[in-house]
């Protein structure tokens, strides 16, 4: 747009000054940024000086707008090619002498063009006066013009202000153009494109961005291409999107595994594991020490159990990848693996000792497993680390106070003040869970005394379902059931989710006092009030089993699967009740392996499995799977299968130490005691 065109839109001198004040107002905002603005406010001042005249106050507007551009246009002065020479006047000067300080007032000049600035000024202005459009106009000219980066962006941003996106747009592309090896340039196109819903035009953009990337960086570069597709509601197009920008790097040293491993996201977030699978396996063979592909692998475990495999082999190749480790850990635990989820975990803290979570979570995997003492010595170190971390904050705020106090102005600062360590909702959080795991591993081994003073610890506001339950559990443990009901029932439920939560805590406080008819009743409320939570009707299944009404123990076990179809609880339970009445086998057998489907390598589901096969009279498939579970946990229940499999194959001293170990974990367990009953075996 030709310079004149801009002059036009000036307003006339002769015209009412109210715009010229308004303008002033705003300009006023902007501090100056330069010696040059400073000057062009103290001209302002001056003119405001002059007097009230409708000429001074446009001649202060004036001033003053001058110096928000000059502001505006201080980081463009700053760059090399701009920049004039600093100057050496005075050298030799003596401080303080008049020379030194002429030499020191000297800054660098710029050599933009008053075009430029007047361009500027005039844009800044009409944006000012609600014009977005003209000042984009105006910008977007002076970008293209001048190819300065700032300016491009500039534009781009008075666009999205006047929530224009196709001038964002055309502001991006120019700014492509006229700078192909701009970085900024190519994402700020991409990214309007992708909001715009234009995810195909991003792919250009995208590559360009991805070959301008230093190479150390593009691994996560790479990384974040999936990402940037999230708002593609056509997962599978979002795939091939990805994999069109992806596919030039899969040859690149350095870069193929982490392009594979993208495409591989891409195609797991589309539902084709089938394809995630094979960009994994691609992904791995170019590097497999790659941490994105390890991280594929372990989102994969959960649908495809060759991903597991492929896992490994990852871990052999980067044994020092803590993140794999920990997210590993996570699915580990999600399936009830808790055997080899500890010892992930207890690598992974070795690795990251730092990481106070990780130590939580050891502690609680540690307790699931009846290891008190192990789980003890894991929330140890995290109370550890906060206790390290408080002096660290003590010291540091107690050298600010010094500090403070030695300065000129440090005679208001008080001696002796207290030190306040600052405490955010989510390291409170974790303390009062450590403090929660740690009463329970004291309850464990039998130290009631020791377990009420670590739920003492917790801080009133701290005080959730959970810590209540836990303090009715040691009533009841007491002998004080009833008392420790009272307390769960004057817990708040404020919400449907805290009334749901307090049925469950009050029943699993009756189920573990083996109150069964009271339990079911509490949970007929709880099924009346909520009829179509499936947890609570699962539960309420577990415990009609536990008084022989296997008929109501079906049918709801089948209401479950009607309301939700990949409850694989529901699933599970259903097939081994009816394996284990030795009724219906075959359906038994269909329950179960669907149910091995929705959550591979379940211990719980793999034990239910190969009771069917022990049912059937397969016992080496029976031992085979009974041993995997036991592996991945070795619950006393499992224990007491595996044993007796191994006892019908006539090796009792390998069922006696299976029993011992089970024992050991849970000397109540009343289906190992059960068993050991019916086979008349003493230990």
């Amino acid at each position: 747009m030709p310079l004149d065109s801009y002059a036009a839109r000036r307003t006339p001198l002769s015209a009412k000054h109210r715009a010229d004040q308004a303008r002033s107002d705003a300009c006023a905002d902007h501090p100056a940024q330069s010696h040059a603005s400073a000057d062009a406010a103290r001209a302002a001042r001056r003119a405001m000086r002059a007097g009230p005249s409708p000429h001074s106050v446009a001649r202060a507007a004036a001033a003053r707008c001058a110096a928000a551009a000059l502001a505006l246009l201080g980081s463009l002065a700053a760059q090399p090619a701009l920049a004039a020479p600093q100057a050496t006047t005075a050298p030799h000067a003596p401080p303080g002498s008049d020379a030194a300080r002429a030499a020191a007032a000297q800054v660098p000049r710029s050599d933009m063009d008053a075009r430029l600035f007047y361009e500027v000024l005039v844009g800044e202005m009409q944006l000012r006066e609600g014009q977005p459009s003209t000042a984009y106009e105006i910008i977007l000219d002076a970008a293209r013009r001048t190819k300065d980066e700032q300016l491009f962006q500039r534009a781009v941003e008075i666009a999205v202000r006047g929530q224009s996106g196709e001038q964002a747009l055309a502001a991006a592309r120019a700014w492509r153009v006229a700078l192909p090896q701009s970085r900024a340039g190519h994402e700020y196109t991409a990214q309007i494109l992708l909001a715009l819903g234009r995810p195909g035009e991003a792919v250009e953009p995208l590559r360009d961005l991805l070959r301008l990337t230093p190479q150390e960086q593009l691994p996560g570069a790479l990384a974040t291409i999936p990402r940037l597709m999230v708002r593609v509601q056509d997962r599978q197009e979002a795939a091939r999107y990805v994999d069109e920008i992806t596919t030039p790097f899969r040859t690149q040293e350095g870069a193929a595994a982490s392009a594979w491993a993208a495409s591989g996201w891409g195609w797991l977030a589309a539902d084709d594991s089938d394809r995630a699978l094979d960009a994994l396996r691609r992904a791995l063979g170019a590097s497999a020490a790659d941490e994105s592909a390890g991280l594929l692998a372990v989102e994969l475990t959960k649908t495809r159990p060759a991903a597991e495999e492929l896992l490994q082999t990852h871990l052999q190749a980067r044994p020092d990848s803590a993140l794999v480790r920990l997210a590993y850990a996570r699915r580990l635990i999600e399936s009830q693996r808790l055997a080899p989820a500890a010892e992930q975990l207890e690598l992974a803290t070795k690795l990251r000792p730092e990481y106070g979570g990780a130590w939580i979570t050891l502690g609680a995997v540690r307790l699931d497993l009846k290891q008190p003492a192990q789980a003890e010595a894991a929330l140890n170190r995290y109370l550890a680390l906060r206790e390290s971390a408080r002096r660290a904050e003590a010291q540091a705020q107690a050298q600010a106070r010094a500090q403070a106090a030695s300065a000129p102005d440090g005679a208001d600062t008080a001696p002796g003040t207290p030190v306040v360590l600052s405490t955010d909702a989510a390291t409170a959080e974790q303390d009062a869970q450590a403090y929660l795991l740690l009463a329970q591993a004291a309850e464990q081994r039998g130290n009631l005394r020791q377990a009420q003073s670590w739920l003492d610890r917790i801080p009133e506001q701290g005080s959730s379902l959970l810590v209540q339950m836990r303090r009715a559990s040691l009533l009841a443990r007491q002998g004080r059931l009833d008392q420790g009901l009272a307390l769960l029932q004057r817990a708040p439920a404020a919400t449907d989710v805290e009334e749901r939560a307090r049925f469950q805590a009050q029943s699993a406080l009756l189920r573990e006092a083996q109150r069964w008819q009271a339990a079911y009743d509490l949970l007929q409320q709880a099924v009346t009030r909520f009829p179509q939570d499936a947890d609570l009707l699962y539960e309420q299944a577990m415990v009609a089993e536990k008084l022989r009404r296997y008929d109501d123990m079906e049918r709801l076990l089948r209401r479950i699967i009607e309301i939700d179809p990949k409850h694989y609880h529901a699933h599970n339970a259903l097939g081994f009740s009816l394996a284990d009445r030795g009724l219906r086998l075959e359906e038994a057998r269909r329950l179960i392996v669907r149910a091995l489907e929705l959550s591979p390598g379940d211990p719980f589901i793999t034990d239910s499995l190969g009771w069917v096969e022990f049912r059937q009279g397969r016992l080496d498939e029976a031992r085979r799977l009974l041993q995997q579970a036991y592996d991945g946990k070795p619950d006393p229940e499992i224990a007491a299968h595996l044993g007796e499999v191994l006892w019908a194959q006539g090796q009792r001293d390998e069922a006696r130490r299976i029993w011992r170990e089970g024992q050991q974990r849970d000397p109540a367990n009343q289906t190992l005691r059960d068993t050991l009953k019916r086979l008349k075996v003493r230990l």
